[in-house]
């Protein structure tokens, strides 16, 4: 049955993880498989020709291997390549970009939104356009966090570190009047905590801090609810882990990324 097929989820690594964790979340009965395109991480500073090629490779691997939907865990190919998938491919395709925007612009009260991200997504200008597709009046002020992708993978995700980092990165918003900030990269979930302390203190106690990983797993749920493609029932559904390039040290940190225990989870390296 179309409704038992599983969902696809890829990304360049670990990050899109945390969409993977949102989606299981807000829906528990369907069946993910992952992949992670390890062996050509990061994204975020290639070339938009590049980010297609893989996109395309990854995409294709997933609907083989039965994926009824498509979504595209990263913001870099979410910005270059997401058209493009959608041409080609037979099935649904989601990405992380416009239901971040459509977070953010919600959550705005100044109609002032910070977006930080990869460089890639900065570049590309695609929360830009998405913000101003919702909603004209909302002015988007983006920046590059880089710095934040190394320390959620290597797990330095409180403390002095990230503090320090964190105000680097958000003190120039505080001179745009931003009073909401998109979470623009999929590792930056795990860095919540800290961007949120760091937010109030530079930008004011009620700033709000917009995840876009929980964005998406909530317009995945209503775009499976409206075309009726939805797992039925409630048993809880599995996950597939696969990756390209290094699998024992993908496997020790999913965890951290999923929120939940995967050691007994075999993660499949495949080549693309």
């Amino acid at each position: 049955m179309e409704q038992a097929r599983p969902i696809g989820v890829f990304d360049s690594g670990l990050g899109g993880l945390t969409v993977a964790r949102a989606v299981r979340a807000a829906l528990p009965a369907e069946h993910l498989v992952y992949l992670g395109d390890t062996a050509r991480v990061p994204y975020g500073t290639r070339s938009a020709h590049t980010v297609i090629r893989y996109a395309r490779s990854c995409a294709a691997h997933l609907q083989r291997r039965g994926a009824k939907l498509l979504v595209v865990a990263c913001n870099t190919v979410s910005a270059v390549a997401l058209d493009m998938l959608r041409v080609e491919l037979d099935i649904p395709v989601l990405g992380v970009i416009q239901p971040g925007a459509r977070a953010g612009v919600e959550a705005t009260r100044s109609q002032r939104l910070g977006v930080i991200a990869t460089r890639g997504t900065v570049a590309s200008g695609a929360y830009v356009r998405a913000t101003a597709a919702l909603d004209p009046r909302v002015e988007v002020f983006a920046r590059e966090a880089p710095l934040f992708v190394p320390l959620a993978e290597e797990g330095w995700v409180e403390g002095p570190v990230p503090e320090a980092v964190a105000r680097r990165y958000l003190a120039p918003f505080a001179q745009e009047g931003v009073d909401a900030l998109v979470l623009g990269c999929t590792h930056y979930p795990l860095l919540r905590p800290v961007i949120e302390a760091v937010s109030a203190e530079l930008l004011g106690p009620g700033t709000r801090v917009v995840d876009g990983a929980e964005a998406t797993a909530a317009a995945l749920a209503a775009l499976l609810e409206d075309r009726a493609m939805g797992v039925e029932g409630s048993e809880p559904g599995g996950m597939e882990l696969l990756v390209t390039d290094l699998p024992d040290r993908f496997g020790e940190v999913a965890s951290r990324f999923l929120g939940e225990d995967v050691s007994g989870l075999e993660v499949e390296q495949v080549d693309l």
